[in-house]
């Protein structure tokens, strides 16, 4: 069955034949797979700590540290402003926007396992140098490879979750991507903050115990199954089946696996999946999938807070222990979210959370504007009282990602692509959000220095657009199977008139 534009209803209808079983086996397929997201989130909550840390913005960054000691009205805003600084924590995530497209290719051919393979051996070798750095050269190479690393991790992981999990569990495996992303980050913190007093060095530990998941990563690579989509789209159809049933725990899997082979054989007619994303019958997954929500997942705001969570409480007042201590506590919030999310994403469904979700954090951006803009940005520390409420509204704010955009940034891209674009179509979501992930991760701090307050409130603005195009744009996807996702365009409201005239691929587009 083709998971493109028009499907043959016939074979799209065998979901109810489907039989699964919640296997060890399985279980630790999907552990081991999303140590991937362990990558990104170990490098979002250190490289924040690091650029923090006096002893290594002595060694690195000497007129940062000269500024952030100076407590001056102009500088409140504007003590991390620095783009040599900023571009040691971008320049990973542009390496990973280029790399993505390698590991499209590497993803479609050789397997996801090879490319979670290839991933976490980029991302050990960046740990080691940049635990080694002597000078601002070697920090950014090491931070090109661990963008590599994650480039490739990104791109496969998601991939590998969706497809070998059931349908009416992929949102809960799919999420532990988000889980282990949020755990790194809260390690990560942790660890920032009892290096943070090891002095002159504890810098390089935490960039060099980035090792540790990706060697974790790189030796559960080698055990891990293959996923039968990737198998069969190989052409190795007896071994996709063996593999299909193990994870299913049932020999029992004709109606699957007949899918798959349907959705194989369309993808072999691709010779350019690139270029068939572009396809109107491909438009909402392109929209959507490749383009929407992966921009909107970093337009929220929320890695500019994960990034620079103990700057931004520095900046606010906070000694450097307590804004550590504070970014450890909203890391922790991300955790717990994420558990929530598992737990009620195939039972609420994803438009649910991503609509209650908006609400609170346009609410939470709100607040942090309004206590800026009264209190803060005058040359003196922020008040206790309101430093509490500013943590407490992030911590608000955190906790509506972590059960919507964190998660559901991962779980519905993997989702809406059919077979035949699938690798292709997560590279550019990967691509995009990288993007806009190192776009941010440029800018934020140049940002606060010149927009203070308003920034939040443009965060706010943003979150209310996005909030809209889910909205409107989206179907429910919950326990709809992973290959039959295509019928809910031509259901749509507003997708079936532009998808329900292209069965015809070189038929012009309908007017809208």
């Amino acid at each position: 069955m083709a998971g493109g534009g028009f499907v043959d209803t016939g074979s799209a209808k065998r979901a109810h034949l489907y039989e699964h079983k919640i296997t060890s086996y399985l279980i630790c397929a999907c552990l081991v797979a999303a140590l991937g997201g362990s990558l990104f989130g170990y490098d979002l909550g250190v490289s924040g700590g690091v650029t923090s840390m006096d002893d290594f913005l002595k060694e690195f960054f000497p007129k940062v540290y000269r500024r952030k000691q100076a407590h001056l009205n102009e500088t409140d805003y504007c003590k991390y402003d620095n783009q040599i600084l900023t571009l040691f924590t971008s320049s990973l995530y542009f390496a990973g926007l280029i790399s993505t497209f390698g590991a499209s290719y590497v993803t479609r051919s050789k397997g996801r396992r090879i490319s979670i393979i290839c991933g976490a051996i980029s991302f050990f070798s960046g740990a080691i140098l940049n635990a080694a750095a002597v000078n601002i050269a070697m920090l950014i190479i090491g931070r090109i490879l661990l963008g590599v690393g994650i480039g490739f991790g990104n791109q496969a992981v998601p991939l590998y979750l969706s497809e070998i999990a059931p349908a009416k569990n992929r949102g809960t495996f799919n999420q532990l991507f988000q889980l282990t992303t949020c755990l790194g980050i809260m390690i990560a913190n942790i660890i920032n903050y009892w290096t943070d007093k090891i002095h002159p060095w504890g810098w390089r530990l935490s960039l060099g115990l980035a090792t540790v998941p990706a060697l974790l990563m790189l030796i559960g690579g080698y055990f891990l199954p293959e996923t039968p989509n990737s198998l069969v789209e190989q052409g190795k159809l007896e071994e996709g089946r063996k593999v299909l049933e193990k994870v299913r725990g049932t020999k029992n899997v004709d109606a699957e696996f007949a899918d798959l082979v349907e959705a194989s054989e369309a993808a072999k007619a691709i010779k350019h999946p690139f270029r068939n994303l572009l396809e109107l019958r491909n438009r909402p997954q392109l929209v959507i999938g490749a383009l929407g929500i992966p921009a909107f997942q970093q337009l929220t705001g929320m890695n500019s807070i994960l990034f620079y969570a103990p700057v931004i409480f520095q900046s606010l007042g906070f000694g450097s222990g307590a804004s550590l201590y504070s970014s450890l506590i909203t890391s922790s919030i991300l955790v717990l979210a994420t558990f929530l999310s598992m737990a009620f994403v195939d039972k609420l469904g994803r438009r649910f959370f991503f609509m209650e979700a908006g609400i609170q954090m346009i609410c939470s951006m709100l607040v942090v504007a309004i206590i800026l803009a009264l209190k803060f940005g005058h040359g003196v520390v922020l008040p206790k009282a309101d430093g509490a409420i500013l943590v407490v509204a992030v911590c608000v704010f955190v906790a509506g990602y972590g059960w919507s955009w964190g998660p559901m940034g991962w779980l519905v891209t993997s989702e809406l692509f059919p077979l035949e674009t699938r690798s292709a179509g997560q590279s550019v979501v990967v691509c995009v959000n990288l993007f806009f992930t190192a776009a941010i991760a440029q800018c934020f701090l140049a940002s606060l220095c010149h927009l203070r307050y308003w920034i939040f409130i443009l965060f706010a603005a943003l979150i209310v657009t996005m909030t809209l195009f889910i909205f409107f744009l989206l179907p429910e996807t919950k326990q709809v199977p992973i290959e039959e996702i295509s019928l809910l365009w031509q259901d749509h409201w507003f997708w079936k008139r532009i998808v329900g005239g292209d069965s015809n691929s070189d038929e012009k587009p309908p007017a809208v």
